[in-house]
């Protein structure tokens, strides 16, 4: 028996795999995949009392509140990542002194990921 087959197969099916492995994210839910990550990297600061939300008024521990922004307007363009604010400053587009978070390590490619494909998809509240 020739090998050729089953090296066509085996090299198909690796093909498979990695394009499945690559896809790029879709479908971002607020409750199951942003909450956390804001949760986990940002409302221990921003959040009612903490520094960062006396220093901002951004309040990161709800949907609402999040949508409203903080004292220099919204941070959330829906359907822009590129201009929202919150994207800037979690991908360090903004100035170094106003990074996110703030005195920590950054957020994982893949949260940085998640978010952005989150605003891209218009911010909803799912």
């Amino acid at each position: 028996m020739s090998t050729k087959p089953m090296f066509g197969i085996a090299v198909a099916m690796a093909a498979l795999l990695l394009t499945a492995c690559s896809a790029p994210l879709s479908n971002v839910s607020y409750s199951k995949d942003v909450q956390p990550i804001l949760t986990r990297s940002c409302s221990e600061c921003h959040a009612p009392g903490k520094p960062g939300f006396e220093a901002s008024g951004l309040d990161t521990t709800g949907y609402a509140s999040l949508m409203k922004g903080g004292k220099f307007g919204p941070l959330v363009r829906p359907g822009d990542a590129l201009s929202s604010t919150l994207n800037m400053l979690v991908e360090g587009r903004a100035h170094s002194s106003i990074k996110m978070p703030h005195g920590k390590d950054k957020l994982a490619d893949k949260d940085i990921e998640a978010l952005k494909v989150w605003v891209n998809e218009g911010a909803k509240n799912n």
